[in-house]
């Protein structure tokens, strides 16, 4: 059975996504030791911060973007299964202090692979909205790569100062 989602409630998807981030990355911040990982961490916080705002421009701008009506999903049970699993869920928020206990490193991993799954969240919601969303969406999604990369980095860095390497 085909399913649809209003573009109303798409958007309150992505920016309760967005909250969670937050969320996730404030305890990063405060449970990181290192001064340069903290200030990353609430680099990133901020940046899911604007995101919110920019979701919700969205939202107050509903008709002009024609989020007014339901849209079909294109595979119903793979974005039924995206929307279940999205993200930044409670179950990756809970383990996150018990991945931070054990090592940086693993906390770096574990941001990396959530940054990931946003990309590939945010590219299936603009996908699945109007046309007149995709400028936006794509702003977002560039913003998730820069996130990316600079999670990536940072783990480098920790890599090469563990191992000594310069």
């Amino acid at each position: 059975m085909p399913i649809s989602f209003s573009g109303t409630e798409l958007i309150d998807l992505a920016i309760g996504i967005e909250k969670k981030g937050i969320t996730f990355y404030d305890v990063m911040a405060k449970s990181t030791e290192d001064p340069g990982g903290r200030a990353l961490f609430q680099y990133l916080a901020d940046w899911e911060r604007r995101h919110i705002q920019a979701f919700q421009d969205i939202l107050g701008k509903a008709d002009t973007y024609g989020l007014s009506g339901n849209h079909p999903v294109g595979n119903p049970a793979y974005f039924q299964a995206l929307t279940e699993n999205a993200v930044f869920t409670d179950e990756v928020l809970a383990s996150e202090l018990a991945y931070r206990a054990n090592s940086e490193t693993a906390a770096l991993e574990l941001s990396i692979a959530l940054e990931k799954d946003s990309i590939l969240f945010y590219y299936e919601l603009r996908d699945t909205l109007p046309q007149r969303t995709h400028a936006l969406l794509n702003k977002i999604i560039a913003e998730e790569k820069s996130h990316l990369r600079e999670l990536s980095e940072l783990k480098k860095q920790r890599s090469h100062i563990q191992t000594g390497e310069p």
